[in-house]
């Protein structure tokens, strides 16, 4: 697997990735996934964003986003942490 595809309209990114940006170890994000303590959503550009994607994922203290072109293509990455602080739940709005 490449480390960013499209299937059947969704985008499937590597788990290592994710790991990385929310500051976890591998087995620990799929185990907050599975749990549902790890979230995301994914959002598609339109008009001047038309072919991006943002990936955003979401830990108790840390947002990771992503934006992708439609080839997979990485084309920012970005990381909130909130240290000891939960994440505000303005944080966790599509868009902000």
């Amino acid at each position: 697997m490449k480390p960013i595809e499209f299937e059947k309209g969704a985008v499937q990114i590597d788990a290592a990735i994710v790991a990385e940006g929310l500051g976890l170890a591998l087995h620990r994000l799929q185990r907050d996934m599975r749990d549902g303590r790890i979230t995301s959503f994914a959002e598609r550009g339109i008009d001047a964003d038309s072919g991006r994607h943002r990936l955003t994922f979401f830990s108790q203290h840390r947002r990771f986003r992503v934006i992708i072109d439609e080839t997979g293509a990485i084309l920012q990455r970005s990381a909130i942490d909130f240290g000891d602080s939960s994440l505000p739940k303005s944080v966790r709005k599509p868009g902000g």
